[in-house]
């Protein structure tokens, strides 16, 4: 069953042994009983099959197993008419090619038994033990007549929750489904699509994610053939053409074996046809095919290291296509895949694609999760003495994809919901890797935001994110995350505090939107838009617990008015009319300061860095020398006044927080604004009295300490009036 064999049914060729067809085994029919001495000749294609991979299996058990699978079966028949248990033994041999361990075999020989015979699971654990028993129920369907619509979505649910403890559960659905596929046609259309539907959504994407390429691209192709038949035929004819003995790939991997030969590399060069579904894409990606996109050459060899031996010989000695280049075995897929990827132009400017693996990465790339073994077995042979298949098992297989799947399908209780949200999740088929600023590692769909990233980390603490720090630069909720990002989630102090439904605009994992919209229909008045919950403040600098007006809002002060050339403690060279400090820039000491001649006489002093002053020398208006008078010549009770600005993620009672931390330094408010929040950030500008300069520095790290508070700086820009 390769990989990428034109014909879906085409089994995996192995040197060692003939080929079994295994569509042909569907259409076996057993014939009177086997001694006891031998097995039938059904389960000796499985036993022969078995053995290829697992030279010293103990078969007495699946004798076992076929015995009670016949018996409980005998008299039951498909609707193709072929005796019921040449289903469970197709299944099983299935299996088997693919390299699965006797345990497993066991199971899906036995997997109809409790759902369509009298055999009860208490039978199943009392002849071949807990696990045995395991993998059935896991497989066993839920009853219509106890659930009704929702025996399909509960059935998965079920399936997966065994899934996450035992990978070979849903190996064996995969196997079970892609016989039922390849029997389909007995069916009626109407519900051949329906099937068909099911599979595309869920079965091919998880046989992907768990890397279990053979079924998938055979799955893919049954499906293509019933849910797009004019375009599969005309692929299928297209592949036909494109056959015969003078392919343009023969002759490139005859170079290629060649180029390695002389180089001293032992290798196995073989030329891999693309299965259908492949052809047609590539077919819509291109526009017309070419002669050398209806297969690619695989390099097979021994170690790792001769894998870059081969691809330094294949790139000097043929021109590579650099774009293509792919290394999956420095960073593998999410789903163990792991091979070299290249193109090399050939003769004639032929381009072929190559991809160079070892021998193991072939058997992994092919079976995935089912050419592991037992991942259950201790020292690869003696099983693991399990728990009560209640119990949760340490599964070295399970993915973080699925531990995602298992986390929030337990929050989504309504069966509708969890099979809309399940197939919206297995339609994400990249994952991105995150790291986070503990060492730890975050495992999320291509596309996530920091928003996916604090759900997945910190659960339901993540309602009271605030912001970020990705790569180590501040970044706000929505920022969409990359593989190899590293990742800081900033936590609000206020644990009442929630999320904003704007939030929703921006999650990718099922987990954070299930979590994100019960807490905003638990809390209907408390969700708002991010950044909107805004509090009045007023001269006196309120308290924490003001009123909050659902709008943005701006309130000012009267400021004290003062005239006189020293009226600001600022001395002027030559100046006669009065002196103010410019509200744009709002200098206190220490500032250098620059005054320029307005209308009236009087000097408006800047902050010498501040924009304004070079607009002004711009239009030609001469600076006047400004200095800070000393400080037993200045007023000490008109203190200075200072425009800050602060940057923020909007969260409730952020205003009331920011105020109160400006009261405590005594700093007066004389007028303040909020800008409508952007992106989920707000900017506050605050026009304040102080008693003294000296205490700006301290004002400025209060304010910065208040939580979602990521920056405050002097105003650059023109302050609102007061």
């Amino acid at each position: 069953m390769s990989a990428e064999a034109a014909d879906p049914g085409a089994p995996l060729r192995r040197r060692s042994r003939p080929r079994i067809d295994l569509r042909r085994l569907g259409r076996v029919a057993l014939r009177g009983p086997v001694s006891r001495d031998r097995l039938p000749d059904a389960i000796g294609h499985v036993a022969e099959a078995h053995r290829a991979h697992h030279p010293d299996a103990d078969l007495t058990i699946l004798h076992r197993a076929y015995v009670l699978a016949e018996s409980s079966h005998r008299g039951q028949m498909r609707k193709s008419g072929e005796p019921y248990i040449t289903h469970p033994l197709a299944v099983t041999l299935i299996l088997a090619e693919l390299g699965a361990e006797t345990t497993t075999l066991t199971a899906s020989l036995l997997h109809d038994t409790v759902e369509d015979t009298e055999v009860t699971l208490d039978q199943v654990r009392e002849q071949f033990g807990d696990e045995v028993c395991y993998l059935v129920d896991g497989v066993t369907k839920l009853e219509k007549v106890d659930y009704g619509a929702a025996a399909e979505p509960e059935t998965f649910r079920k399936m997966l929750v065994a899934t996450g403890n035992d990978v070979r559960v849903m190996s064996i659905k995969l196997a079970d489904r892609l016989h039922n596929m390849r029997t389909l046609g007995v069916m009626r259309p109407e519900k051949q699509a329906r099937i068909a539907k099911v599979t595309r959504d869920v079965l091919i994407p998880l046989a992907e994610r768990l890397g279990v390429q053979a079924l998938k691209t055979e799955l893919e192709d049954l499906v293509f053939a019933i849910l797009h038949p004019e375009e599969y035929e005309h692929t299928r004819a297209l592949i036909a053409a494109a056959a015969g003995p003078d392919a343009p790939l023969d002759t490139i991997a005859d170079n290629v074996r060649h180029t390695l030969r002389d180089a001293g590399i032992s290798v196995e060069v073989l030329i891999r046809p693309r299965h259908f579904v492949s052809v047609h894409r590539v077919r819509r990606k291109r526009g017309e095919l070419r002669g050398t996109d209806f297969g690619r050459l695989l390099v097979l060899v021994t170690e790792d290291a001769d894998c870059y031996a081969v691809l330094g010989e294949l790139h000097t000695c043929f021109t590579p296509v650099i774009s293509e280049f792919k290394d999956f075995i420095a960073a593998p897929k999410f789903n163990l895949y792991q091979s070299l990827h290249t193109a090399v132009v050939g003769p004639e400017g032929a381009v072929a694609e190559v991809l160079i693996r070892t021998h193991r990465m072939h058997k992994v790339a092919e079976a995935g999760v089912v050419a592991l073994g037992n991942p259950y077995a201790q020292d690869g042979t003696a099983p693991v003495q399990h728990a009560e298949p209640s119990d949760e098992r340490a599964d070295p297989t399970r993915p973080g994809w699925l531990s995602r799947l298992l986390d929030w399908q337990e929050s989504a209780t309504d069966p509708d919901t969890f099979w809309t949200t399940l197939r919206d999740d297995l339609a994400q088929d990249r994952e991105i890797t995150v790291f986070r600023t503990d060492g730890g590692t975050l495992g999320l769909p291509a596309g996530a935001s920091c928003v996916d990233a604090a759900y997945a980390q910190y659960g339901d603490r993540a309602h009271t994110s605030i912001g970020a720090r990705v790569n180590g630069r501040l970044a706000t909720l929505s920022t969409v995350l990359s593989d190899g990002d590293t990742v800081q989630l900033l936590l609000a102090q206020d644990t009442a505090s929630g999320p904003s439904p704007d939030w929703l605009d921006h999650v990718r994992t099922p987990a954070a939107r299930i979590a994100i919209t019960g807490w905003l229909t638990d809390h209907p008045d408390e969700a708002k838009p991010t950044g909107s919950m805004m509090t009045s403040v007023d001269a006196g600098a309120p308290g924490p617990a003001d009123p909050a007006p659902e709008r943005d809002t701006q309130v000012t002060a009267p400021a004290r008015t003062r005239s006189g050339p020293r009226a600001t403690g600022v001395v002027v060279e030559g100046a006669g009319g009065p002196v103010r400090l410019a509200g744009c820039c709002t200098p206190v000491p220490p500032d250098e300061l620059t005054g320029f001649v307005v209308r009236g006489g009087a000097v408006t002093v800047h902050r010498r860095e501040c924009p304004a002053v070079a607009a002004m020398q711009e239009i030609g208006r001469a600076p006047v020398g400004a200095r800070w008078a000393d400080a037993e010549g200045r007023e000490s009770e008109a203190g200075c006044r200072v425009t800050l600005v602060a940057e923020s993620f909007g969260r409730p009672r952020l205003l009331a927080d920011l105020t109160e931390a400006i009261a405590t330094a005594e700093a007066a408010i004389v007028s303040a604004t909020v800008e409508p929040p952007s992106e989920q950030r707000v900017r506050h500008t605050y026009t304040l009295q102080l008693p003294d300069a000296a205490g700006l520095p301290a004002l400025m790290r209060a304010m910065r300490e208040v939580a979602g508070v990521y920056d405050v700086s002097r105003a650059q820009h023109p302050a609102p009036a007061g």
